[in-house]
């Protein structure tokens, strides 16, 4: 069952912090192209999904959907190089809460922007700010797909695409701490030369043959 997602991985002490590699492209850049792929997916949710059940553990798509729109609120806070709640739980969605998640994604994509956002550390728990990039780039993309695949939405990254093959790379390098703070589930395995998304799923414990369960009626429980 895949782990409880990057954010978690904030929830630890500052011990063992881990830098990542060089990417080909700035976050800031990378963002901005994660955003445009997973803000329609956002966008297009409807009302009576929001209790499908995701391949994200125990979330269903409301609380996926409310986890996602925390972290790209809490990342900005942490590209300002502010202290951030990464223990708060998926906002309610209230409102015409997907516009207000677009927004919330232009305004992540503009704090990666603002200089100096990938130097130095980020937030009271040292936590270096590329990593915390790298960390917010590949919620946007895996829980992208979570949303997309629990409702049937197409979410398709060219197999060359430079931010699932940055974010594919970085997440392995990552993988045996978030693993063992339960970030990450179990890794999944996938054939030699798969795409660079179906290794990123397959790092993070996801099938990327996962299909939602024939559901005999009521609503999947919302994660905690």
């Amino acid at each position: 069952m895949p782990g409880r997602g990057m954010a978690g991985f904030f929830k630890t002490r500052r011990r063992r912090a881990s830098t990542v590699g060089a990417m080909s492209e700035k976050i800031s850049d990378l963002l901005e192209r994660a955003a445009a792929r997973t803000v329609p997916v956002v966008r297009a949710l409807d009302d009576e999904q929001l209790g499908l059940p995701t391949p994200c553990g125990a979330y269903d798509v409301r609380a996926l959907a409310g986890h996602l729109y925390r972290v790209v609120i809490t990342f900005q806070g942490l590209a300002a190089k502010e202290d951030a709640d990464m223990g708060a739980g998926p906002l309610e969605l209230t409102g015409d809460w997907r516009a207000g998640f677009a927004g919330e994604a232009r305004a992540l994509v503009a704090a990666g922007v603002r200089p100096g956002a990938e130097d130095g550390t980020a937030g009271a728990m040292g936590m270096p700010a590329r990593t915390a990039g790298v960390m917010v780039l590949g919620d946007l993309v895996v829980h992208g797909w979570d949303l997309a695949r629990a409702t049937g939405r197409p979410y398709a990254y060219a197999q060359d695409d430079a931010v699932v093959e940055d974010v594919a790379r970085q997440f392995a390098e990552l993988a045996p701490l978030a693993r063992s703070m339960g970030a990450f589930g179990p890794e999944v395995e996938v054939p030699p030369g798969a795409p660079a998304l179906d290794r990123l799923l397959g790092v993070t414990g996801r099938d990327p043959g996962w299909r939602a369960p024939a559901r005999s009626g009521g609503r999947a429980r919302a994660g905690s």
